[in-house]
């Protein structure tokens, strides 16, 4: 069952009527299958057109391998008979300034790169072209990017049609489909000739703009993003606007951003390394006073600290000062979602921080943990200050222990 594509003859058409052969279902869905229809089913790089039929949404439209069927995918149930089916108008015209774009856009890399397209993708939020060379330098990219709109100032028309076999052969095609028998091609007036059975605009002038927005590697080829006409103007709003509210923001006009950016940025840094060097001087103070506050044990001290929803990282340091003192242990504990228990020494105490701390996740039911005899850490679980607290009173009484003292 083959099914008649009206976007061929005309893809201006938004509605017709026809009518349904076929019903079924799948994957939730009602299928339909009608003798001809406007529907572009997604294909060649460029996705379907959505719509209704008798009013009923049409979600997705497909050809189907078997036989060629076009299958229409709707949220809802329509019946066999007659039916008057209407395209989404803005999806297709988007779709057709798109894949005209690419044709005229791939056309101006060839010649002038000779850069062939080996891949196009079309979806809501993006459209790409890959390229088969790894890099272009931005002179070429703008070159091409020049030429295509060129094309599109000049609004040359564009042709749509299935040629005669002796005539396809006598076609200077820019790439040969792997197909056989006959297939449609596409022509941009003595510019571009391709085979395609995409919807295409009727001149060149309907693209509006092709503007490429980025370009990057992607292993050995080159994937260029760009906009067409109403996506184009809607992509150039946004950017206006951002670059309207930072000049606002920066109180300085758009041209002068870059440079007021640079001078943020290195005041930035400079401000960031003074916020590392005055937290370092603060952790030093705040580790010499928590070991004036320590408790002696014999020719050892004992410090003990807990903090709530401190960084764990900023609570290491904090003990790596407090062991640089000889005689010192230092039990440490951050407590919050993912608390951590720190149990350190200095190199001349003869004890073993990993059992020490095992003690002290054990008063959470923890065993994740481990580390050197000098310092270990270990937790991850969610601990309030109080159990922090009481982990530190476990690892406490550990070490007591191993120094033979109650």
């Amino acid at each position: 069952m083959t099914t008649q594509r009206l976007y061929y003859t005309d893809p201006y058409l938004t509605e017709f009527t026809a009518q349904a052969l076929e019903i079924g279902r799948s994957e939730g869905l009602t299928t339909a299958v009608l003798d001809r229809t406007c529907f572009y089913p997604t294909s060649g790089g460029q996705p379907h057109d959505t719509g209704a039929i008798n009013g009923v949404p049409v979600r997705e439209v497909i050809v189907r391998e078997s036989d060629g069927a076009v299958l229409h995918m709707l949220d809802g149930e329509i019946a066999l008979g007659p039916v008057t089916g209407r395209i989404d108008w803005a999806r297709r015209f988007d779709h057709m300034q798109h894949h005209t774009g690419q044709h005229v856009l791939s056309a101006a890399f060839e010649r002038l790169a000779e850069a062939d397209t080996v891949g196009f993708h079309m979806s809501p939020d993006s459209v790409t072209i890959d390229l088969n060379r790894p890099t272009l330098d931005q002179a070429t990219l703008e070159a091409a990017e020049d030429l295509a709109n060129q094309v599109v100032f000049e609004n040359r028309p564009v042709r749509a049609w299935f040629p005669a076999d002796e005539e396809r052969q006598a076609l200077n095609l820019r790439k040969v489909p792997d197909v056989e028998g006959r297939f449609r091609v596409v022509a941009v007036e003595d510019f571009d000739l391709c085979a395609c059975g995409g919807t295409h605009v009727a001149h060149t002038g309907e693209i509006g703009l092709i503007k490429i927005v980025r370009a990057e590697r992607r292993g050995d080829i080159l994937r260029v993003e760009f906009r067409c006409g109403g996506r184009a103007l809607r992509d150039y709003r946004a950017k206006n606007a951002l670059l309207q509210q930072l000049s606002a923001a920066l109180t300085t006009g758009m041209a002068d951003i870059p440079a007021v950016l640079v001078k943020l940025r290195e005041e930035n840094k400079a401000l960031q390394r003074e916020l590392r060097a005055l937290r370092a001087l603060a952790l030093e103070r705040e580790a010499e006073q928590l070991w004036q506050a320590g408790q002696s044990l014999g020719t050892f001290r004992l410090v003990q600290a807990a903090f709530d929803g401190r960084d764990a990282a900023e609570v290491r340091q904090l003990a790596q000062h407090l062991v640089a003192h000889p005689g010192t242990v230092a039990l440490c504990a951050a407590a919050g979602d993912k608390a951590q228990l720190i149990a350190a020494c200095a190199a001349d105490v003869p004890l073993d921080m990993v059992t020490v701390l095992k003690r002290g996740l054990a008063a959470w039911g923890v065993e994740r943990g481990g580390g050197q005899p000098t310092f270990a850490q270990g937790g991850g679980a969610a601990i309030s200050l109080e159990r922090a607290q009481a982990a530190l009173r476990a690892a406490a009484e550990a070490v007591q222990q191993m120094m033979g003292q109650s």
